[in-house]
């Protein structure tokens, strides 16, 4: 599923909207806070690149609790790197395919972020 007349326009990086969406997961959330500034309009674009800050973000900030406490990165940090990876490539492909996948908690936070406020 595209999104609505996804090949009739650019995002404001001037790509496609989910190559520009799915590249806002490539480097988590530095890629995430890039595509944010840039993209101003298209909400398909800044839901993503949210998403991709606020998820990706927070996993690198339990990898560092995590790592103060010896014997719990022990035997969670081999899952949640997998775990990680995995979420990582279903988001890049969700995007891709023009799929407005939500994270579940996160999702529902950055949907509200990036909406406009209701008047």
């Amino acid at each position: 599923m595209t999104p609505p007349d996804a090949s009739s326009r650019k995002s404001g990086s001037g790509l496609d909207p989910n190559v520009a969406a799915a590249l806002a997961y490539s480097c988590g959330p530095i890629t995430g806070a890039l595509f944010l500034m840039v993209e101003k309009n298209d909400r398909f674009v800044r839901f993503h690149a949210a998403q991709s800050l606020v998820t990706f973000g927070g996993i690198a900030l339990l990898q560092v609790v995590m790592r103060s406490l010896p014997v719990l990165h022990w035997f969670a940090g081999g899952p949640l790197l997998f775990a990680t990876a995995v979420l990582w490539v279903v988001l890049i492909v969700k995007a891709f395919r023009g799929e407005r996948y939500k994270v579940p908690f996160v999702g529902d936070f950055v949907e509200r972020q990036v909406s406009p406020p209701a008047r």
